[in-house]
């Protein structure tokens, strides 16, 4: 079926190729995913400003794969990861992105905050998210090109990343949580970056 060819294997042999038997009885095998992209493709191709999603240093990879799946429904251009002390692209994540791995360009960088630095000299502002922020989310220009930078699980945002940040903006919260995960608040500040330019066109 569309060229793909289907091999029946008893459930020992699948254990092995999934890695556990978590599979749903079906594994696939690819010859690769995405084509490898640098920060410099994805900018250089762009046909509106830029909307891009930069995680520092978050470290599962079911957060990971939920920031993919955001950046896909709400048209962000990449995901931005540090290759050291961070997941990387990986089969958990995969999963969890439900396609989105494959629509999304991940780009692993050296150093982050040479690359926060980069941005900002291609005129991309930097929007840190923190739940302390001063700044809210609603009452916040998000219609030029720009950059959502988001903290790892329950350190947030690093000392030197937040000083790189040209903004830093808090989603309001109305109950007795004070803080929310990085995968939702990554879906809620590019859901009003989009909003927001919808608005303006």
């Amino acid at each position: 079926m569309a060229g793909v060819a289907v091999h029946m294997i008893d459930d020992h042999r699948l254990d092995a190729l999934a890695g556990s038997d978590r599979h749903q009885g079906v594994v696939a095998a690819v010859d690769a995913g995405m084509p490898y992209l640098t920060l410099d493709d994805v900018v250089q191709a762009l046909a509106e400003p830029a909307l891009l999603l930069v995680l520092d240093g978050v470290t599962d990879p079911h957060n990971l794969g939920a920031c993919l799946r955001n950046a896909d429904a709400f048209g962000a251009h990449a995901v931005i990861v540090p290759k050291d002390r961070a997941v990387g692209l990986n089969a958990t994540v995969a999963k969890a992105a439900s396609g989105a791995a494959d629509a999304v360009p991940l780009v692993s960088v050296t150093n982050l905050a040479r690359t926060l630095r980069e941005l900002k000299e291609r005129g991309v502002w930097l929007f840190g998210a923190d739940a302390e922020a001063d700044e809210h989310l609603s009452t916040t220009d998000l219609t030029g090109a720009l950059a959502w930078v988001l903290g790892g699980e329950g350190a947030g945002l690093r000392r030197l990343t937040r000083e790189l940040c040209d903004h830093v903006v808090g989603i309001p919260l109305l109950g007795t949580v004070a803080s929310l995960n990085v995968s939702v608040a990554s879906g809620i500040c590019l859901y009003e970056s989009r909003r927001q330019r919808s608005l303006r066109t």
